[in-house]
């Protein structure tokens, strides 16, 4: 068990990496793929919500989905939106993806002939600020919000996530924004020092099986 002091800094990544964009309507959905099924129920929600008239699911495979997801990542996506009601004609497949750079380029490149003013990001809340630093970097023009289903920490590792597993994955998120930056793959993003300190304790930790 994590002490009390531990999951404040958790909180405090959490927080910092789901942007909590306000709802807006745009051209597109992009469900970036994970091994988290939750992000294609979202998009289908968001679908019927009336958010987007177009979906496109991006993603082929990483070590951690190939299990859960041989055929990919895009494809299984699809097969929950098709199951949740979304119309066939309303899903674009982008199957090739292995990083959140090839879902942008990728997903641009499928979409280029259509007049593509805005999308809306859909993916996991902890991944959120890293998808759009990237899209921002790679997808100038086009206006981006990032959508998540709405959730804590707590709630999101009741189901088949580990806690362990999630902070880790946080406290690389948090490596990335800054290193990713350096490289030039993301625009630079703003890290408070309270974000910085809580990455350090929970690094020091050893929740580092995500870093760099």
């Amino acid at each position: 068990m994590l002490p009390e002091d531990l999951h404040a800094d958790v909180r405090t990544l959490w927080d910092y990496h789901d942007l909590r964009h306000e709802p807006r309507r745009s051209d597109a959905g992009i469900g970036l793929g994970s091994r988290d099924p939750g992000v294609a129920v979202h998009t289908a929600e968001l679908y019927h919500a009336g958010r987007f008239p177009l979906v496109v699911f991006t993603g082929a495979n990483a070590p951690t989905t190939v299990e859960r997801f041989p055929r990919g990542e895009a494809v299984h996506y699809r097969e929950i939106a098709l199951e949740l009601g979304v119309p066939e004609q309303a899903i674009l497949l982008e199957p090739s993806a292995r990083n959140t750079g090839e879902n942008i380029t990728f997903t641009r490149r499928l979409l280029a002939s259509r007049e593509i003013e805005s999308v809306t990001l859909v993916t996991r809340p902890y991944q959120q600020r890293r998808a759009y630093a990237t899209a921002k970097r790679l997808w100038p023009g086009v206006e981006i919000v990032c959508a998540s289903k709405a959730s804590s920490f707590e709630d999101h590792v009741t189901g088949e996530e580990d806690a362990d597993r999630v902070i880790s994955m946080l406290v690389g998120e948090t490596q990335r924004i800054t290193a990713y930056a350096e490289l030039g793959f993301v625009v630079p993003q703003e890290v408070p020092a309270g974000v910085e300190r809580a990455f350090g304790r929970l690094a020091a930790a050893g929740f580092t099986q995500r870093l760099l």
